[in-house]
């Protein structure tokens, strides 16, 4: 089978010939495994599921300073710490601006020529189009998270008004990336923490569910996939998400959820991406408890498809590389 063919059987909850993988990197974990394989091109050969292609334009991330950079909706992030994304450090919208507040153009040429490029070069892996900061991450960027919380029970004229904008433009960019050749759209928008919804579902039910649905239906309109990207303790979701539409969730943290009783509950109405814990395991576990780890998770999760084997989020840069290796090791010898 193809890398393609395996996801499609997967999705379908089929059992594939062996479970497809995705392994993704932050920058200093990239750098760490580029020294430890001495080879900077040892993405290329992990034989990765997937590929994945940016809605964002080509110079959407600008430099402004020392470790600021300036993304393509005007927000500055602090990128002395976080080298991979960094701390929102300006306020773009406010209540007085929402109306007014100029958003990114969706045909900006600079996106879709990218597309048209990646699909001539893919013959084997099943293409995603990825639309991160979807809907509430994008709000909280662009408004404060503590603006919008707050918005969330004392104004919300203000927080419906820039969720709807930010709908407006996602429907747009989905219309332009469903008419390519993809297989599916990720969708990146972290509604949790470790302990449970940001929001609480009330609010999540209020103001994200309606939006989440529409961006969902027009993928599947096309009969592309939905996948999302969705951080923290957000199980109580599932029936939700399963309802609008969503065919595949990640990260599917270990550190939150039960990640064998969860696929044993919906497994045959979900898919499963991650699951290989980036907090416990690969900084803190032996090479051997790594692979059996994984070995595991191949084998329950992994049974009769719905599971696409991954690190629970891009490798953070205190993973151990030998740790790192040895999960690589495993999912390749399958």
């Amino acid at each position: 089978m193809t890398n393609r063919e395996r996801v499609i059987a997967s999705l379908e909850h089929r059992q594939p010939d062996k479970t497809p993988y995705c392994v993704h990197f932050t920058i200093p974990a990239r750098a760490k495994m580029v020294e430890y394989y001495a080879d900077p091109d040892f993405e290329s050969k992990l034989g990765n599921c997937f590929a994945m292609l940016s809605c964002h334009p080509r110079k959407a991330w600008q430099e402004v300073g020392p470790n600021r950079v300036q993304d393509h909706f005007g927000v500055v992030w602090d990128r002395s710490v976080d080298k991979d994304i960094g701390i929102v450090a300006n306020r773009a919208v406010t209540p007085e601006n929402v109306e007014s507040f100029a958003f990114p153009d969706p045909d900006n040429p600079s996106i879709w020529e990218s597309f048209e490029s990646a699909m001539e070069a893919e013959d084997d892996s099943f293409v995603i189009a990825q639309l991160g900061f979807s809907l509430f991450e994008r709000a909280w960027a662009l408004a404060g998270m503590e603006t919008v919380l707050a918005a969330m029970m004392e104004d919300p004229p203000f927080v419906n008004r820039l969720l709807d904008r930010i709908l407006d433009y996602n429907l747009q960019i989905i219309e332009r990336a469903r008419a390519y050749d993809i297989d599916g759209m990720m969708f990146g928008d972290d509604w949790g923490s470790q302990r449970g919804l940001i929001m609480g579902q009330g609010l999540w039910r209020e103001y994200i569910l309606p939006r989440v649905r529409q961006m969902y239906a027009a993928v599947k309109r096309r009969g592309k996939q939905v996948f999302i990207h969705c951080c923290g303790n957000v199980g109580e979701l599932f029936p939700d998400l399963i309802d609008a539409g969503v065919d595949a969730f990640n990260p599917f943290q270990p550190e939150v959820m039960d990640v064998y009783e969860v696929k044993a509950q919906y497994g045959d109405r979900l898919s499963f991406y991650g699951g290989i814990s980036t907090q416990r395991t690969l900084p803190y576990a032996t090479p051997q408890e790594t692979r059996k780890e994984v070995e595991k998770l191949l084998n329950v999760v992994g049974r009769s498809g719905g599971y696409f084997a991954a690190p629970a989020h891009a490798i953070p840069g205190d993973a151990r590389p030998d740790k790192i290796a040895a999960m690589i090791e495993v999912l390749q010898a399958q």
